[in-house]
């Protein structure tokens, strides 16, 4: 492997707690922000991010809910959570950031002690709430950062009457996604 052989180390894309940890400051400053939450939606592809949600809000505000959500099409870290271990499904999404095909161990263990509920949506429905950010709020976001409106918009009753946080991650969004959503 390239890195044994040059002296480096390969960094998991979920399972490294500095990430865990530096994705945390965004829950940090989130919670500053608006204590007065109630629930926060986060977008899981390996996990890192629900993971950090899990750990700050557990930590500073256990009584706000953290929900995960990833995509119906790329549903391994969801049915991991479900589970209780990890397993590998097939991963047929668009939404890169929400793209993974297996559960890693140390995001899963995290966000089992700190999700309250975990649950998928389609790339449709992502899509659908990337076009109402973009048109309604004139904000660019990539299919992950839009998940957790999607969550909301599909289940208006969960979340009626409660302060809810949604994290809006990326603007990277490629020219084709862009074209894509303008179209519609």
């Amino acid at each position: 492997m390239l890195a044994s052989r040059c002296g480096a180390r390969l960094v998991s894309p979920a399972d490294e707690p500095a990430l865990i940890a530096g994705v945390g400051t965004a829950y940090l400053e989130l919670l500053t922000a608006a204590p007065d939450l109630d629930v926060i939606v986060v977008p899981v592809g390996g996990g890192s991010n629900a993971a950090a949600a899990s750990l700050v809000v557990r930590t500073l505000a256990p009584d706000i809910e953290v929900i995960g959500v990833q995509s119906d099409a790329a549903p391994a870290a969801h049915d991991s959570w479900h589970a209780g271990h990890l397993v590998e499904r097939p991963n047929r999404t668009e939404v890169e950031g929400l793209s993974t095909g297996r559960g890693f161990a140390l995001t899963q263990q995290l966000m089992r002690d700190g999700l309250a509920g975990f649950v998928l949506v389609s790339d449709n429905d992502i899509r659908a709430a990337q076009r109402l950010l973009l048109s309604h709020a004139h904000t660019l976001a990539e299919g992950a950062g839009a998940a957790g409106l999607a969550v909301v918009l599909g289940d208006p009753p969960r979340f009626a009457g409660r302060q809810v946080g949604i994290v809006c991650t990326g603007a990277n969004a490629s020219l084709d996604q862009l074209r894509s959503l303008l179209a519609a």
